[in-house]
Parts: structure tokens; sequence; C-alpha cells
């Protein structure tokens, strides 16, 4: 497969879930909001968001004071914020227009209308309710791309690319997520019992994981569990576990002469999560070993994007 093919394959699958999982952060954070906090918790709240996803100077450089309304706009849909939602699925779409000729046709539609009705929206004039349904519409679109590609794509080299872009920004996009919410939570003051259940409910639901914990623990959330859920467990799909195990399989589709420290690593680090335990997560502080999984994902991303694509723009 040619470089530049394989580039956009990547790419727009990246986008396509970093949309959606940038849909996932807001809504939590929309969640959190509706519980008990000073003027302070809301801000730190909003500032940490910002920072784990690298906007935080990007937006502060343009805005006053942080809000939230003015960064679900900044991180929904401000054409200025290359980061934003808008901006990400306008990628998407660009990367796929590039690669039509390897998409099919059904795909090439889902990804093109979700542009389309994408410009229809405003978030400025949109209330608590229709944010939500905002940041369900986002999802839903991801899913449905998703969904076009696995039943439609031939198993090839564009297919591996293709779940190679989903999975590492999806570990990666899970792990700040994670590491984001799990520190607030902690460390917010302790109002009572049924806020912090929510709290911790919210960042279950923003994963899409709530149910999977009932059926899971079938008892009362706690972080240890969260953590080991997110973390460790092979059947959770987003959690780094899987997406790990995933990177490491479809890696190993389209190795070539290049691509065998990037396959070494990818299986390193899928290894530790397959064989990891709790504890030893528990014990090194999970921030800190959220920090460098993100550092590890990057680097594989790196090397993949030297190994077989063209010098790549986040």
């Amino acid at each position: 497969m040619l470089s530049r093919t394989a580039d956009h394959l990547y790419w727009m699958a990246r986008y396509i879930e970093r949309a959606e999982n940038l849909a996932r952060m807001l809504d939590v954070n929309n969640r959190m909001l509706l519980l008990p906090q000073s003027e302070h918790e809301i801000t730190r709240l909003w500032r940490e968001t910002l920072d784990s996803i690298g906007l935080l100077e990007t937006y502060t450089a343009t805005h006053a004071d942080i809000s939230p309304s003015s960064v679900v706009h900044f991180m929904a849909l401000d054409r200025t914020n290359p980061g934003s939602i808008y901006s990400c699925l306008r990628a998407a779409r660009e990367n796929a227009h590039a690669v039509r000729g390897t998409l099919t046709a059904e795909l090439w539609e889902t990804i093109n209308a979700t542009w389309l009705d994408l410009r229809g929206y405003d978030i400025k004039k949109m209330g608590a309710d229709e944010l939500d349904g905002f940041f369900e519409w986002v999802k839903l679109r991801s899913h449905q791309s998703r969904g076009v590609t696995f039943a439609t794509m031939t198993r090839d080299e564009s297919n591996s690319f293709l779940r190679l872009g989903t999975f590492i920004e999806r570990a990666d996009n899970t792990a700040r997520i994670l590491d984001v919410k799990y520190n607030f939570i902690s460390e917010a003051p302790r109002r009572e019992a049924s806020g912090e259940y929510y709290q911790w409910s919210a960042l279950l639901h923003s994963v899409s994981a709530f149910e999977t914990y009932r059926r899971t623990y079938r008892d009362q959330i706690t972080p240890a569990r969260v953590a080991e859920l997110l973390i460790l467990r092979m059947d959770m799909p987003r959690s780094l576990a899987y997406c790990t195990s995933e990177m490491e399989r479809f890696l190993s589709q389209v190795c070539n002469s290049r691509s065998a420290e990037t396959q070494r690593r990818a299986g390193e680090l899928a290894s530790s999560l397959r064989y990891g335990r709790l504890e030893d997560i528990l014990d090194t502080c999970v921030h800190a070993y959220l920090t460098r999984f993100i550092i590890r994902v990057n680097d594989i991303g790196n090397r993949l994007a030297a190994d077989f694509m063209l010098p790549a723009t986040v």
C-alpha cells in the first residue's frame, strides 16, 4: 500500500475516534456540573480537561477566563480550534475524500453526511438537553462509521490501518479521560455518598462502561474497580488492555522491514497490561501510571508514522 493512502486512512480513523472521545469528555463534565460544587472546583475540572488534551494554552490565549459554556463551545464547534469536534470531523472528511477510491461508497457517504449535518449545529443556542443530544449524535455517527467500516471494507491492509488509527486514538483518550476524572473525583471534597456515586457513574457512562461495571462487579462503585475495569479488563472494549491488544494484532498484519522495533514496543506494552496487576498500578499511583502509558502510546504512534506513513500533523 502507498504510504500516502495508509496515512489518510489512519488519520481518518483517528479523527473520527477523537471527535467521539471529545464528546464523551464534554458529556461527563456536563453531568458533573449537576452536582453541588464551588466555583473553584468547576474551574479546576475544566482546566484539567483542557490540559489533559493539550488545549489549555490555546484556550487561554483567546479567552480571559474558564467557564463551562465557553469551554464547551471551544471544544465542540470552534472553527479556529484545530482540536475541536468540528475540526476533527472536518479533518476526517478531508482524509476520507483523499482516499475515496479506497473506501466503499457506503463508508464515504456516512462520513460525508456526518460533516454536512454537523454544520447545522450551533452550540451557543443549545440548552442543556440539546447539548446532551449533540454529544449523543457525535457518538452515534462515530459508531455508524465504524459499523459501516466493519460491514463493508475488505479485511486487507486498508482495514488494518483504519483499525490501528481507531485503537491508538482510543487508548490515548481513555487514559486521558480516566486520568483527569479519577484524580478529580478522588480529591474532591466529600459532601455525601450519593454525590460521589454519581461522579463515578458519570465517568463510567462517559466510556460506555456503566452496565459492564454492574454486570462484572455487582457491587458499589469503587475507585479501584473503576481503574481495574478501564485499565486491565480484556473484555472491556475501551479498556487500555483491549486497545493495546488490538494495536499489537493489527500492527502485525501490516508489518514491514522497518517496523520490528515498533512491533516490539507495542507487544511489550500490550503484555504489560495483559499480565499486569491492579495492586502494582495502585502502588505506583494511577496518575503516574497513566502518564507513562500515554507517553508510550504516543511513541508507538510516532514510530508507526515513521515506519509506514507520511510525516503526521496531530
